[in-house]
Parts: C-alpha cells; sequence; structure tokens
C-alpha cells in the first residue's frame, strides 16, 4: 500500500527527504527523519515534489506511549496510513488508541497493579519487562474455592464443636452458627462486588478497604486485619499443642507452662520453615486440604455407621456426676470374684482403705456408680436431651441432667479432683466469640486474585460456593453431634472422662486415628498458611507508605520474602502463645476479623449508595441494604463476643486512623470516603441556602486578602497569624491574592503564589482554602476576589485586609485608591471590614501576653462586632491572659453614669467580662493647628488633582505647600512650570484620577497648570465640612492615646468612606490622624448585621 502527497513549490532550497522527513512528522508528533525510504522525484530549484510513502499494512506492535525509546525508523511506522495530522501535537503526551489497546487487553493483574508500587519499584519493573510473565492459570476451583475451603475448616471444628453443642445446645449452637455463617456470605457478597470491580491485586481485603474508603480506613483495618491473621496463628498453634498434650502424647495435664513452652518451639520451627522455604508451604497446601476433607467425610461416615452400630464408648458416673476416668479401670465399686467381694481401684480414690468397712466419701456413699454409652447413636433419640444448653461456673460439676443423684446441698465438694469439672465460665456470647474464628478466611480467594485465570469470574462463584459448603457442614454437625453424643461427653472439653480420647475422632470411622492425625496437620497447615499470609499483608501496608512507622517492614530479602515482617508476626504470634488458652485467644481474632468484615460492607454500601462513576462491578447480585445488615451483624458480633475487647479494638483502629490523618503520606486513590464527604459538603451547602445564619451562629468568616512580591512570597506574613487567632481552626476561612496580567501568560505565577498561600498557612496553622486570582489591573482582580470567593452558603462574611503603608508616597496612589474602593466594595455587599494597621507589630503565634488589655472603642453601633471579635481573641492562647476593656464617648447632653450603668447591664446579659469607661468629650472650639491641618491636607489634594508631575516634582511641590503654610519657615517661591502644562476645566477636575500608563509613566492630562493657578491654591480657605472632620479625629486620637497608650490592642470604630470620590485622599488622611501614635490599631466597620445577642 502506498499514498501519494503532492508537495508545493517554498522559498529557499529544499530536499526531498527534508520534505519527506517533515511529512512523517506531521503524523508522528517527532523531529525530522535524517534519512528517507520514500521515493522522491522533483527538482531542489523549483516545481512539485512527490513523495510517495509505502507501508505494508500491517498493524505494528509497539509501547502504548508515544514518547517511548524506540528507534526513530520504527516510529516512523507507527502511523503509517493513518491519516490524523488533526492530532499530531498529541502525539507526544496521549497514545493512540490502536497502540494502546493491546496493552490494555493483556493486561496482567499480578501485583504490580498499585502505582505507588510501580513508581517505588521502577527498577525492578524494568528488568521484570524483560523476563517472560507466566500467565495466571487457576480457576475457580484450585484458585479460591479449595483455600476458602482450607482456610475456614480449622482447629475449632476438630477440638471444639462438639463443646459448643454440649453447652449451648443444639438450638443455641445452631443459631450462633446461622448468624456468623449469614455473617459471612453477606460479606461475600460485597467482597464479590468489590472485588468484581476491576483488578485487586495482592493485599486482599486490605487493597480493597483502602482503595475504597481511604487510606485512613485502610490502614487500620488493614492492620486489624494484619494482626486477626497473626493471633489466628496463635491459636492455631496452640491447637495442635493441645492435640500432643492433651490428646495423644500420655502427659499428666495440659499445665499452661507446657502450651507456652512447646507452642513457643512450634512458633519457632514454623517461622523457620517460612523463612527458608515458602515454596515449600505452598506445595504441602494441598496436603493440609487432603487431610482436612478426610477428617470431615470420616465424621459424616462415623455418623452414619452409629445408626447401624454405636461404637463402645463408656463413661463413668457417680449418682449424676462424671469421674475422670484415667486412675482407674473398671468403672464399679467392687467386683465379684471366687474369693468373695473386692474392692476396686475406683473404691481405693474415695475411701480411705481398700477394706469394705472403710471410711468413705459420703456422696460416694449415698450413689452408685453407673457406666452409661457416650455415644449411644443417631437413632437412639439422644437429641431430645440435647436440644438447650446448660452453661457452667468455673469449677462447677459436669453433671447429667436428667440423672438423679443424692447429695446434701449443704456438704462441702470433696474430692472435686476426681470429677471432670468446667475451667471456665461459660455463657452465649462466649461461645459466639470462640466459634467466630471457625467461619474466617472467606478472603483467601481475593488474596490469589493475581494468580487466577478470571478473577472477576472466580471470586465471587468460589467464595460464595466455599462458604455455602461451610455452613452446610457446620450446621449438620450441630445437629448430627447433638443426635450422637450424650450431653455429658459433650460437655467434657478435654474428654477426661473418656479416657482423654478426641469425641470426635471416637466418631470418626474407620479410625479415630484420621481425625488425630487430620486435626493435627490441618492446624499445623492453617498455622503455616497464617504465618506466610500475615507478613506479605504487613510489607503491603508498609510499601504504601501510609504509615511512616512500618516503613521498614516494606524491605525484604532479594527473592522478595519480607523478613523483617515475619520477624514481627512472629513476635505478636508469640504474645497468642503466651496466653496459653485457646478459648481467649479466639475472641481477640474474632475482634479483628469482625471489623475488617463490616468495613468490607461499608466499603460496599458506600460506593453503590454514592453511585460513583467508576463503581460497575460484574458482580450484579448486591444491594446496599444487604451491605448494611452485613456491617450490622458484624457490629453486634463484635460486642456479643466481648464487649471490652470490642472497645479495645475500636481504640486501637481509632488510634491508627487518628496517626495516619496526622503523620501519614496523603494518598489519593478515588476512595468513596472523599466521595461521602463531597455529597455530604453538596447537603449541607443546599440547607445553608435555606437562609442566612442565625445571629447565634455568626462568625466571621474570612477573606484574608494579602498581597505578593514578585517571587510571589506574601509581604504580610502576620496578616495570616491574626487570621488564625480570630478563628482557632473554627468556621471559614479563605486567604486570598490578586495578581496582575493575563491568566495564561501568568498561570505559572499563579500556581507559585498558591503553593507560597498553602505553606504560609499551614505554617501559621490556619484551616481553610487559598485562592489566587489574575486580572488585567489588582483593583478588578481584588474586586472579583470578594464577589466570587466561596460557594453558596459557605461564603465570606468578613473581610481582612492590611492597612496600605507608605499612602502618601506619591508612586502609592493607587494602592489607596484601591483600599478605599474596597471599603466601599464591602460596604456595599454587607461584609464586615477589619483593618490592622501596624500589622507587622501584631505578635505571632508562639508569643504569649502575660498581661495587658485589650482596648475597645465603642463609638458608633456596628451589630456587636467590636464586642465579639475581643472575645474571639481571647479564646487564643496569644490573646489568654489580656483582660478587656471597653470605652464609650458620651456628648454635652449625655448622662455619663446612666451610660455606664446601662453599658455594665448589657455585657452582664452578653456573658463577656470586661471593665467598662464613658469618656467625656465636651464640645470646644477648634484650634489653629486643626485648621491648619485640614488646609495643608486640602492643598496637597487639590494640587495633585490639578497638575501632572513627575516623582521628583512631586515631591518639590509637597514640600514648597509645606513650606508656605508653616509660620517658622520662610516662604519658597514655587517653581514655575513649563508653559506646556496647563490648567484643566474644573469638569476635567471633578473626574480626573490619578492612573498610570502599563509602561509606567503618568498618563499626560490635557492643559497644563500655571503658576497663576497654584497661587490660587495659596489663598484657598478650607471646607468647613472637612474641619470638623480634622477636628473630631485629632481630639478622638488625643482621648485614644491618653487611655490606651499602654493598650496591647486598641479596636476602634472606622468610619465610612465620602460618597463623592474627590475627598478619598482626605479620608485616608482622617483615618491617618485618628490612629497615630497607636502600636496595633484593628479598624472594624460592621457588616449591616447584629453579630451578637443576649439570649441563649
Amino acid at each position: 500500500m502506498s499514498q501519494r502527497f503532492t508537495v508545493s513549490k517554498s522559498d529557499g532550497e529544499r530536499r526531498p527527504s527534508d520534505i519527506q522527513g517533515e511529512v512523517n512528522q506531521l503524523f508522528e508528533g517527532d523531529e525530522p527523519a535524517t534519512g528517507s525510504s520514500a521515493e522522491a522525484d522533483g527538482s531542489a530549484a523549483g516545481g512539485e515534489v512527490l513523495v510517495v510513502l509505502k507501508g505494508d499494512s500491517i498493524p505494528k506492535e509497539s509501547s502504548p506511549f508515544i514518547n517511548s525509546s524506540d528507534a526513530a525508523a520504527e516510529k516512523s511506522q507507527q502511523y503509517d496510513g493513518k491519516n490524523m495530522a488533526l492530532f499530531e501535537e498529541e502525539m507526544d503526551t496521549s497514545p493512540m488508541v490502536s497502540s494502546l489497546l493491546s496493552s490494555l487487553a493483556n493486561y496482567s493483574n499480578l501485583p504490580q497493579g498499585s502505582k505507588e508500587h510501580e513508581e517505588a519499584e521502577n527498577n525492578e519493573a524494568e528488568s521484570s519487562r524483560k523476563k517472560p510473565v507466566k500467565a495466571p492459570q487457576l480457576g475457580t476451583l484450585m484458585g479460591v474455592y479449595m483455600p476458602c475451603i482450607q482456610n475456614i475448616f480449622g482447629v475449632i471444628l476438630f477440638l471444639r464443636m462438639t463443646w459448643l453443642v454440649g453447652i449451648g445446645g443444639v438450638v443455641g449452637t445452631f443459631v450462633i452458627v446461622t448468624m456468623c455463617c449469614t455473617t459471612n456470605m453477606l460479606t461475600a457478597i460485597s467482597m464479590s462486588a468489590i472485588a468484581t470491580n476491576g483488578v485487586v491485586p495482592a493485599g486482599g481485603s486490605y487493597y480493597m478497604i483502602s482503595r475504597s474508603l481511604g487510606p485512613e480506613f485502610g490502614g487500620a483495618v488493614g492492620i486489624c486485619f494484619y494482626l486477626g491473621t497473626t493471633f489466628a496463628g496463635a491459636m492455631y498453634i496452640l491447637g495442635a499443642i493441645e492435640l500432643l498434650l492433651v490428646r495423644n502424647v500420655p502427659f499428666e495435664a495440659a499445665l499452661l507452662n507446657n502450651m507456652r513452652v512447646y507452642g513457643t518451639i512450634l512458633l519457632t520451627s514454623m517461622a523457620t520453615v517460612v523463612f527458608v522455604g515458602v515454596k515449600y508451604v505452598n506445595k504441602l497446601a494441598l496436603v493440609f486440604l487432603a487431610c482436612v476433607i478426610l477428617s470431615i467425610l470420616a465424621v459424616y461416615a462415623g455418623v452414619i455407621k452409629t445408626g447401624i452400630d454405636a461404637p463402645d464408648f463408656p463413661v463413668c458416673l457417680l449418682g449424676n456426676r462424671t469421674l475422670i476416668w484415667k486412675t482407674f479401670d473398671v468403672c464399679s465399686k467392687t467386683v465379684e470374684t471366687a474369693n468373695g467381694t473386692v474392692t476396686t481401684q475406683l473404691w481405693r480414690m474415695f475411701c480411705d482403705s481398700p477394706f469394705l468397712n472403710a471410711t468413705c466419701d459420703k456422696y460416694f456413699t449415698s450413689n452408685n456408680v453407673t457406666q452409661i454409652q457416650g455415644i449411644p447413636g443417631v437413632a437412639s433419640g439422644i437429641l431430645s436431651e440435647n436440644l438447650f444448653g446448660t452453661y457452667y461456673e468455673k469449677g462447677d460439676l459436669i453433671a447429667r441432667t436428667n440423672m438423679d443423684s443424692v447429695e446434701d446441698q449443704d456438704d462441702p465438694l470433696t474430692n472435686a479432683n476426681r470429677y471432670v469439672l468446667a475451667d471456665i465460665a461459660s455463657f452465649f456470647t462466649l461461645l459466639v466469640g470462640i466459634y467466630f474464628p471457625s467461619v474466617t478466611g472467606i478472603m483467601a480467594g481475593s488474596n490469589r486474585s493475581g494468580d487466577l485465570r478470571d478473577a472477576q469470574k472466580s471470586i465471587p462463584v468460589g467464595t460464595i460456593a466455599a462458604i455455602t459448603t461451610t455452613s452446610f457442614v457446620y450446621m449438620s454437625s450441630v445437629i448430627l453431634f447433638g443426635a450422637c453424643i450424650d450431653g455429658v461427653v459433650l460437655r467434657d472439653k478435654f474428654g477426661e472422662g473418656v479416657h482423654g480420647n478426641l469425641v470426635i475422632g471416637t466418631l470418626a470411622w474407620p479410625s479415630p486415628w484420621v481425625i488425630v492425625i487430620g486435626s493435627f496437620f490441618s492446624t499445623c497447615g492453617a498455622g503455616l498458611q497464617s504465618l506466610t499470609g500475615a507478613p506479605r499483608l504487613m510489607q503491603a501496608i508498609a510499601k504504601d507508605g501510609i504509615v511512616p512507622a512500618l516503613r521498614i517492614f516494606g524491605h525484604a530479602k532479594a527473592n522478595g520474602e519480607p523478613t523483617w515482617s515475619l520477624l514481627l508476626t512472629a513476635c505478636i504470634c508469640e504474645i497468642g502463645i503466651l496466653i496459653a488458652s485457646l478459648d481467649l485467644v479466639a475472641p481477640i481474632l474474632s475482634m479483628f476479623f469482625l471489623m475488617c468484615y463490616m468495613f468490607v460492607n461499608l466499603a460496599c454500601a458506600l460506593q453503590t449508595l454514592l453511585r460513583t462513576p467508576n463503581w460497575r462491578p460484574r458482580f450484579k447480585f448486591y444491594h446496599w441494604a444487604l451491605s448494611f445488615l452485613g456491617m450490622s451483624l458484624c457490629l453486634t458480633l463484635m460486642f456479643l463476643c466481648s464487649w471490652y475487647y470490642a472497645i479495645v479494638a475500636m481504640v486501637i483502629a481509632g488510634s491508627i486512623y487518628k496517626y495516619i490523618e496526622f503523620a501519614g503520606a496523603e494518598k489519593e486513590w478515588g476512595d468513596g470516603i472523599r466521595g461521602l464527604s463531597l455529597s455530604a459538603a453538596r447537603y449541607a451547602l443546599m440547607r445553608l441556602e435555606e437562609g442566612p445564619p442565625h445571629t447565634k451562629n455568626w462568625r466571621p468568616q474570612l477573606l484574608t486578602l494579602v498581597s505578593t512580591d514578585a517571587e510571589q512570597n506574601v509581604e504580610q506574613p502576620r496578616l495570616l497569624s491574626l487570621t488564625n487567632q480570630l478563628k482557632a481552626g473554627k468556621g471559614l476561612t479563605i486567604v486570598g491574592t490578586a495578581l496582575v496580567g493575563t491568566f495564561l501568560e501568568n498561570y505559572e505565577q499563579s500556581q507559585r503564589a498558591e503553593q507560597a498561600l498553602r505553606k504560609l498557612m499551614e505554617t501559621e496553622k490556619v484551616k481553610g482554602f487559598c485562592q489566587v486570582t489574575v486580572s488585567s489591573n489588582l483593583r478588578d482582580a481584588t474586586s472579583h476576589l470578594i464577589q466570587a470567593s466561596g460557594l453558596g452558603g459557605l461564603k465570606h462574611n468578613a473581610v481582612l485586609v492590611s492597612w496600605p503603608r507608605n499612602w502618601r508616597q506619591g508612586d502609592e496612589h493607587q494602592t489607596w485608591r484601591n483600599f478605599v474602593e474596597l471599603v466601599r466594595e464591602t460596604t456595599a455587599a454587607d461584609l464586615a471590614l477589619l483593618v490592622p494597621k501596624n500589622v507587622a507589630a501584631f505578635p505571632s503565634n508562639g508569643e504569649r501576653f502575660t498581661e495587658g488589655h485589650i482596648d475597645v472603642w465603642w463609638i458608633v453601633h456596628d451589630g456587636g462586632m467590636l464586642m465579639l471579635l475581643p472575645f474571639l481573641l481571647r479564646q487564643h492562647k496569644v490573646w489568654r491572659k489580656c483582660k478587656m476593656r471597653i470605652f464609650t464617648v458620651a456628648q454635652l447632653d449625655d448622662n455619663s453614669i446612666q451610660m455606664k450603668k446601662d453599658l455594665t447591664t448589657f455585657l452582664y446579659h452578653l456573658r463577656i467580662d470586661a471593665m467598662v469607661e464613658v469618656v467625656e468629650m465636651h464640645d470646644s472650639d477648634i484650634s489653629a493647628y486643626t485648621y491648619e491641618k485640614t488646609l495643608v491636607m486640602e492643598q496637597r489634594s487639590q494640587m495633585l488633582k490639578q497638575i501632572k508631575m513627575t516623582r521628583t516634582e512631586r515631591e518639590r511641590e509637597v514640600q514648597l505647600i509645606h513650606d508656605n503654610t508653616t509660620p517658622a519657615s520662610p516662604a519658597t517661591p514655587a517653581t514655575p512650570l513649563t508653559p506646556a502644562e496647563g490648567v484643566q476645566s474644573p469638569g476635567a477636575q471633578v473626574q480626573m484620577t490619578w492612573t498610570e500608563k502599563c509602561d509606567g509613566e503618568p498618563a499626560k492630562p490635557p492643559g497644563a497648570a500655571t503658576p497663576e493657578g497654584i497661587k490660587d491654591l495659596f489663598n484657598m480657605k478650607p471646607n468647613q465640612s472637612n474641619v470638623r472632620r480634622m477636628h473630631t479625629a485629632l481630639r478622638l486620637n488625643e482621648v485614644i492615646i491618653k487611655k490606651s497608650s499602654e493598650a496591647k490592642l486598641v479596636l476602634l470604630n472606622m468610619p465610612g468612606p465620602p460618597k463623592n470620590r474627590t475627598g478619598d485622599e482626605n479620608y485616608m488622611e482622617f483615618l491617618e490622624v485618628l490612629t497615630d501614635g497607636l502600636n496595633r490599631v484593628l479598624l472594624v466597620r460592621g457588616g449591616g448585621r447584629e453579630v451578637i445577642t443576649i439570649y441563649s
């Protein structure tokens, strides 16, 4: 196949090879090729050149990424024949679909699915690509069903199931089994939905929970699941030791220290096997599984045999008490021989001599010895006697319930060591805790997802089939044990009344050794599997990096074996072995597994209810109600098993959660908690839209406006310190800054500014959001921030901005104009305004005032802002020890005494502690200084409006006015100006403002100023309104300095700007005079609503 392109003539000399290279570039997005395989005809000087591109129309297999390191010749053929010139500029960053599909279709679901793991192991990944990866071949039966069967059937079935039936009764135990199996089935349904919603790499339940609920929940539950798996290993080891010490090897007793010593030896042996050759553990898994299946089949065969021929399994009773059958041979007090009646070993156990006239135990004398059949058979009708449970306290006698005995209740129990006694107190919830570990192990299939041929099909089918099978076995065994075995034998936990035999072993056919050997290999195999799986789970958690303290356990040997994790697992497992009781370890691991299952159900319910776009599981038979039911059952079972263990497990998980939240690495895994947060935020925002907040709920939601320098660093960091002190982490805080320019050209600067804001907010511990706005000028950018910040009902109601420094300087004129416009905009928008002056003098968050005052000068009512702000500041540790003083001003006709009483009462109702003082300001004559200062202010303002000068000329003009109006200085003639400068018309004077061009040069006003025009300025008289305002500012300033010069902070009302914009500069001068001589000032302007109330 070939394609023809006609390339027209262009200026300059072009070689055919150059043209061919550019054609290639058109389709590749790469640099022109140096050589070409195309045929080119034409002339270098002119005419047309015909370029023929040849292709074989065979799709090429290549990397899905365009910018791979393939040879240029290979890349030149990659897009041959594909007319995709429209997308040529994206080919460097976005691969073509045709080249990507093959890699996606052949994606290996081995444990490289986590992006974090891939980034951390780039070098290993590079080398592994060169090796052929063996495709996973395991199907549903061997990959999911059998591993689940092996993990679910275990030590509880062989060592505790008969005891559970005896203590809880057939009905009670059936209820327990049904609850636990139902919980497992519901959890499996939720797990199947999660596991089929995409590829699940290694990590099993940890991976599913962490990617569904986020790193905090994932890490907490993952560690709990790890602890559960580790304690399961301890339980299996204790079960194996119990089989050795109690059932088979002739030890005198299963002493706790024996359990600890032999358990530690077995743990060390197993850990060594795992460390040296884990591959042999996996190969032996099938052998262990075969032992389990044969043992269960032997039990069913034995049950059938009891209906035909019941086994000889005698139990000796004294009265209705079960005797320990170890030190006597015949279940009788005496036997008849040729020489007469002879006493037996049993007689000697209860009497002081072997003779018939010996003194014997009273209970022994009063009751007969009876030998009953321990396993009467399935057709005996014993089921009716075992329907209901019999619970014991520790040390109670194991007695037959339907048999009478002669005993005096007042007589103390003697020879207690001759009878079978209850070793622990038993109750329904204890049975739940002991039984539940026997149904754990449903995650075995999902943990092997990397080895499955079709994980999304095999995991649901195999797991649910395994749970159905095991549930049938457990439920049927409860009924069959109750129908075949006598109650006293069922309640005899260690088989002391039946020569120490394993009851379920005697029931089995053809030989008890089938059960003994099968159960021993089952417990050892399950223990090895726990010691193999738990370290890998810890390694997966450590490699994710969400728990910094566990990073050391992510290291492994050269072959990938987690050495440090195995050592940690062995140490934790040793803690369980030191407990030395199967019945005490089982509830511990039940807690951790139940918590893990609860969060699997929560993850499924959450994803279903949130309807996230990525939630598309192939397994369709799930519902959020089933997941919530499973979660509720898990929580119920946790507290049924042991309420104090449940609380401890929750405290451990909560502590891990908070630790990861505080110190863990930030991960974005698209988890459901983030989706839940978005949904909750949307709901809350919609509720906030319903109306304005009540006065009781009002708090300053701050928009803090800061400026940045050329390097995008914040110029007023103390402004954020003040923000933190006002907020103390509560409410909304938005920190905004404005940049001048266009967004496209200044995008990188805006990103740097945003990073600088975030960093400073983190340093100052300000909790909130940051926003950067880019506009053509600073005024518009600030206005956009005020208008557009926030969302819906979650908007700012107060603006915090610092006082413009050096505003009197000629080149800073636009700064104060922007400030005055900001004041006007906040007033129009009903926003409160806080303006700290001398913000650099404000304290940092690390400083502490040990004494001092916060003075409030309450001149006009502003809705209570001046009362609320000091109260909020005193909640922070910087201002906590400062006392609050409130000053108010009384006029000539005011009753200052009554004002003080009223203000004190008002503060009492507001629950605010403050000292009150009323300052009297009587009318006085306006001083010559006030008149002169007003005149200077107006002359300067008028001069700058009329004349356009350079910076040097402006400074000279200001000095000129000062010299002409100061009596102590001789008058200096005005500097004559050039004739080109003229005076503007009165209309132009009113509308004119000082603006500058983009290049920094002042805009030239039409016209020029004349020396006569300047002389008229010196003859002008000040405006009487300005004189009165200046008088007020000076008088107030004198009083404030007199009363509050030593105050740590002064808060006072901020006057509003003039309606006529021609007086903006005068407004700035008034505020400057008002706050002159004060160190820290916070000017406050209310938002037009009440913010504090006396009502509850």
